[in-house]
């Protein structure tokens, strides 16, 4: 099982980044897709969410309108676009896939699988 996160970078304030997340190992239908991240000195928050079924977001409130989820099951990957980018917005990005049928509910961490992460530096 492979979670590969790819993207991440420096960029100004007002910018745009879109991370990718390519799994294999698993079905990756099956699976609901998050995004966390962990800024320095800080704990890992949730970000967003995508779920296997239907395709329902959840995004938590601090970039609700900025970011946006997807996913292509073809390719096995899943996208974080990142717009309108702060420098609170810095952190290692992970993302994480799991089959609990609640996980986009909320922000829950129950994933069974994780990335390493990819870091976003937003210069302001």
């Amino acid at each position: 099982v492979q979670l590969v996160e790819s993207g991440g970078g420096l960029v100004q304030a007002g910018g745009s980044l879109r991370l990718s997340c390519a799994v294999s190992g698993f079905i990756f239908d099956n699976y609901a897709i998050g995004w966390f991240r962990q800024a320095p000195g800080k704990e890992r928050e949730g970000v967003s969410c995508i779920s296997s079924s239907d395709g329902t977001t959840y995004y938590a409130d601090s970039v609700k309108g900025r970011f946006t989820i997807s996913r292509d099951n073809a390719k096995n990957t899943a996208y974080l676009q990142m717009n309108s980018l702060k420098p609170e917005d810095t952190a290692v990005y992970y993302c994480a896939a799991g089959t609990w049928a609640h996980l986009c509910d909320y922000l829950s961490e129950e994933y069974e699988y994780w990335g390493q992460g990819t870091q976003v530096t937003v210069s302001s």
